[in-house]
Parts: structure tokens; sequence; C-alpha cells
């Protein structure tokens, strides 16, 4: 009883301090989008545990999208299309309180596109999205539908092969975007960080851009930045958010 009381006592304090702040930013990963259905990596049933041919880590490689493009598709039609899901309770009180004018941006690990199909307007996607497809010759735009529901090897009209806007491994991260993530976090009067184990580089430092003193971290492990928020919920998103 006593552990439930205090939990209700840190979501108490949460909802304070959302309600005294007006520059919010949240980041956040892929514990943002498991309440939706959609799985995550690292968790002891997410991807990294599925058995397939080569690993996911070198499936979702630049070299290997090269090198093995009917392999790569193959998988990603299989694992990336998050068309099918529809946004959480986390994502549609984001988008209310950016709506009110206190969520200043959505800094997100996920690649689902779920932060818009909520409302969110202000999202900056640090690993790209599976909404938005390039042809690698032309540069021709193709929506997310079209590459899901293609045979093979997705092609553009001129003949050249599409790719999905995602950051695969060995690629670097957008820096427009990642500028803009920054600045956000600089600005913010309060940072929620959420379902993310904050082990992966370089999102996980985007942390130490925050100069604020309202560090709230929300995530069912521990994670190694506990030690520095200002309030840590060792909680489900959904229970918390819920509450907001």
């Amino acid at each position: 009883m006593e552990m439930n009381i205090k939990m209700e006592d840190k979501i108490q304090q949460f909802k304070q301090m959302v309600n005294e702040s007006n520059n919010i930013v949240f980041f956040g990963g892929a514990g943002v989008s498991t309440e939706s259905g959609i799985p995550d990596f690292r968790s002891k049933d997410g991807l990294y545990h599925q058995k397939y041919d080569y690993p996911p880590e070198e499936i979702l490689s630049h070299t290997f999208f090269i090198n093995h493009t009917e392999a790569f598709y193959k998988f990603y039609k299989d694992k990336m299309n998050s068309l099918k899901y529809e946004p959480n309770i986390t994502h549609i009180k984001l988008a209310e309180l950016e709506k009110k004018g206190k969520l200043k941006a959505v800094v997100t690990q996920n690649i689902d596109g779920l932060h818009q199909k909520a409302g969110s307007k202000n999202v900056y996607e640090l690993h790209g999205s599976v909404l938005r497809n390039y042809c690698m010759k032309c540069h021709k735009f193709y929506d997310a539908e079209y590459v899901f529901t293609s045979k093979g090897i997705p092609k553009c009209t001129c003949g050249g092969i599409i790719k999905p806007d995602v950051v695969l491994y060995e690629e670097g991260l957008d820096e427009e975007t990642l500028e803009n993530a920054i600045l956000a976090i600089l600005n913010a009067d309060l940072m929620i960080v959420a379902g993310t184990s904050l082990t992966v580089q370089p999102a996980s430092s985007l942390l130490n851009y925050y100069k604020g003193n309202k560090l709230v971290l929300i995530n069912r492990d521990i994670t190694p930045y506990d030690n520095r928020a200002n309030l840590v919920i060792h909680e489900s998103l959904g229970n918390v958010f819920e509450n907001i």
C-alpha cells in the first residue's frame, strides 16, 4: 500500500510540474509506442531477440541495405510497418499539451509517426520516419503506404530504388533535426524523458543540454541518468499520462 501512495505522490508532483511549466520538451524512446502495440528492440520479446537469418542490427545497417536490399525490405515491411497502429494516451496527451501552448517540442527516437497521428506538430524525429521515403536516383517522394504495399524492392517510376527516410546504423543523424532538438532542450523549463533506456548515443547525450531543474524520468526500468533527475517515476507511461 505504501508503494501505491508513494507512486501517487510522484504522479501528483509531476502534474504540478506540468501545470507550472510553459516551455516543456518531451524526449521519448521506444517505450512511448509499446503501449500502442509496437514492439521495441531491446526488451526480452523485442526485435533483437527474434530469429532472423541476420541480426536486426545488421539488417538495419546502411551496408546491408545497399548489399542485400531485398532481404532488408523483407524484414522492414514485416517489422517496421506502423500504419496499422494507433496513438496511445501518451501521444494524445502530449498533443493536447502542445495545443495549449505548454509543450514546445517532442524529440523522439521513434520512426513510427504516431506523434503526428495524434496531432503533434513540432516533432523532431532523430532517427527519421517510415512515413517519408525517397527515390535514391531522382529523389521523388513516396509515402509509407506505397512502400509497405509494394512487391519486393519498392521502385520509383524512374526505375530507381526507394529508400525510407530512416537513419540506419552507420548513418549520421540529420544535422538540422539535431540542432533544433538541442535548441528546444536548451530553452526548456521542464524536460520529460520517457520510455527510453538512455543507452543509445548520440540521442542520450542530448540530456546534457538541459540546464533547468525540472528533469523528469519516466521509465519502467532504471536508467543511467536516474540519479541526475529531479523526479524519477518507474511506472508505465499510460498510467502516468492519463492523470495529466
